[in-house]
């Protein structure tokens, strides 16, 4: 098992509920994408999952922590193992990207190297080999100061990459790329996880993204899972009731939405099969 939740709430101290009796789990392996309108507790579900946030009610088991033990040399080792890609990643502006790079194994390597890294990379070939993949060997010893939004996400990807977590958590991860850089580094994620036997659970603003690309999408409205199915059983109506409070257009990458077409295929053929 990579985490479950039974009955997870979420209240902060202002005393907003962003989560309410949330029920999910993940076998080890898993690719999951999470969906749904701004504000419906996405990320508040992934805080939770990478031990950011700790549930106020209800019971969280991630990687065979459960949240009673999410404490002191415990907790450090236990976000060794998973890796965050932010929408807005939390990198100093005036870091340099090797050093942000390398940061994705400060959790994994001995007190003593991980100081000494930040004087001098210890692993630049690491580093620059992540961020080929991402196509960003060019900007190793750039700051970050210096990259636009979209580069600094890939920043931020790059160095789960070299991180190599079991669990990797993506917020909204390409929220600042075109739709080809878009699919194309979703595409690495994917491929990346399915590499190592890792899960991967990505919170993604455009449906046809997230459905084209996860066998297993979980959407989420007022904090609460409103459908967990097979990308397969997710119908139109489902989606527009799922995002009813951002109108009638769905939130999609491509110009011409044809996973649309072929979703309300998907149904027509499923109602006809039943009836």
């Amino acid at each position: 098992m990579s985490f479950r939740l039974n009955g997870v709430g979420l209240t902060h101290a202002n005393g907003f509920t962003a989560l309410k009796n949330v029920s999910l789990q993940a076998e080890k392996g898993e690719r999951i994408a999470l969906i749904g309108p701004s504000g419906a507790g996405k990320t508040s579900l992934l805080s939770v999952l990478g031990t950011a946030l700790t549930p106020t009610e209800g019971l969280a088991e991630i990687l065979d922590f459960d949240q009673n033990f999410w404490t002191g040399s415990a907790i450090r080792s236990l976000r060794a193992r998973i890796g965050t890609v932010h929408q807005s990643p939390p990198i100093p502006g005036r870091q340099r990207v090797v050093t942000a790079i390398l940061a994705g194994k400060l959790g994994q390597w001995p007190a003593w190297k991980s100081l000494a890294s930040l004087f001098y990379p210890l692993d630049i070939p690491g580093a620059r080999a992540a961020l080929e993949r991402v196509d960003l060997a060019d900007k190793l010893f750039a700051r970050c100061d210096q990259l636009s939004g979209g580069q600094l996400q890939r920043v931020g990807i790059a160095r789960v990459l070299y991180q190599q977590p079991e669990l990797i958590l993506a917020d909204e991860p390409v929220s600042a790329l075109d739709p080809t850089l878009a699919l194309a580094t979703i595409r690495l994620l994917i491929a990346e996880a399915a590499a190592r036997g890792a899960t991967l659970i990505a919170s993604l603003h455009a449906v046809d993204l997230a459905i084209g690309n996860f066998s297993r999408i979980v959407g989420v409205k007022a904090g609460r899972i409103a459908f967990d199915l097979p990308a397969s059983e997710v119908t139109v109506p489902l989606l527009h009731d799922l995002y009813a409070s951002e109108g009638d257009e769905l939130p999609v990458q491509a110009h011409e939405p044809h996973f649309l077409s072929q979703t309300a295929a998907n149904e027509t053929a499923t109602r006809t099969a039943c009836c």
